[in-house]
């Protein structure tokens, strides 16, 4: 069978940029028959993420992210549609899932990899199974959960930065939620500021690309900053710690502002603000959400229970095509997009 995939063509270096470019549409063949254990998938839906950007390195800085070989198919956040089963437990119709989904229009996979998913759980919008209600969510929710120390009836002031992406869109909205009296979000335009205030419930949101922060953020935090959500590192983040309060707590969930340069993750403080952080007794501790495996399932149904009730608003920037995958990666790394980045391969 013919298919279509998208392969890794060539690396931006541990310091570049990484252009769409460094991604090839290329025309390839898999079998024609499925064997035992096996399914035939069509692609509907994949996700292009920050931390891909590690995977285009031939070391990753991490020791559960492979990187892509070139000429070989990246892969990484799917949905799909069964196609053909010799899998007891999936059927063709089924919609599955998998974290490890090749780019490209059909494949065969081992059965056991994938995620039976349940659209009705989502309102039928099977992308957010990538988003708000995957391992995106996952990570804003078990972030929260298990670094941000939050407490209903604390009058804790939670900060965002990366606050109109994929996943600080959702923490914010989580953390108010979960108990923060005030949420802060710190985003890139003055459209995904009006955004994250009018459409997702943020208390107010700074552009970082206009005026002082540090003003700017001790006029929305008189009371300071208790609760971190950290996306982007970075001279940002050096802001909002240096306006932490004693024993409060950073969420170290990206460093997007890092991705391109080659230091270790997660990249080390600035010695002014490392002085503060432990001056303050400041935590800041790596978050892996595959850590908590044991704690997805029921934080799968708490994150789809909310977008049922139309307490979770989900945004997405959504482009057509396999072929536009590497342009849709391109303007993610570049802040281009609100909300969690999906590349409709089939309808």
């Amino acid at each position: 069978m013919i298919i279509q995939r998208v392969v890794l063509n060539s690396r931006p270096g541990k310091n570049g940029v990484p252009v769409a470019e460094n991604f090839r549409l290329e025309q390839s063949t898999i079998a024609d028959t499925v064997q035992a254990g096996q399914v035939r998938v069509k692609t509907l839906y994949l996700s292009v993420d920050p931390y891909m950007r590690c995977r285009m390195n031939e070391d990753t800085g991490s020791d559960y992210l492979q990187p892509w070989q070139l000429s070989e198919v990246a892969d990484g956040g799917g949905i799909g549609v069964v196609e053909e089963s010799k899998h007891p437990n999936l059927a063709k119709g089924d919609f599955v899932t998998s974290f490890t989904w090749p780019w490209q229009t059909v494949a065969i996979l081992d059965g056991d990899s994938l995620q039976k998913l349940v659209p009705q759980l989502v309102n039928g919008r099977l992308s957010y199974f990538l988003g708000a209600a995957g391992i995106t969510g996952l990570t804003a929710l078990l972030g929260i959960r298990e670094k941000g120390h939050v407490a209903a009836g604390a009058n804790q002031t939670m900060v965002v930065s990366g606050a109109a992406g994929a996943c600080g869109s959702l923490a914010g909205q989580i953390g108010r939620l979960e108990g923060c009296s005030r949420v802060v979000g710190i985003a890139g335009t003055d459209e995904k500021c009006s955004i994250l205030v009018q459409e997702m419930g943020f208390d107010a949101a700074i552009n970082y690309k206009k005026g002082d922060v540090a003003k700017q953020l001790r006029e929305l935090c008189p009371g300071g900053v208790d609760v971190y959500f950290d996306n982007v590192g970075g001279d940002i983040s050096d802001t909002v710690i240096s306006q932490m309060n004693q024993n409060s707590h950073i969420i170290l969930c990206g460093q997007i502002s890092q991705y391109n340069k080659d230091v270790p993750y997660p990249p080390p403080l600035s010695p002014d603000t490392e002085k503060i952080q432990k001056e303050r007794n400041i935590t800041r501790e790596r978050f892996l959400v595959l850590n908590y495996m044991d704690k997805h399932e029921a934080s799968v149904l708490q994150l789809c229970q909310w977008i049922q009730e139309g307490k979770l608003k989900v945004r997405e920037t959504v482009v057509e095509g396999l072929a536009n995958i590497g342009a849709a990666f391109q303007s993610m790394m570049n802040g281009g997009n609100i909300g969690k980045q999906i590349v409709l391969i089939s309808k």
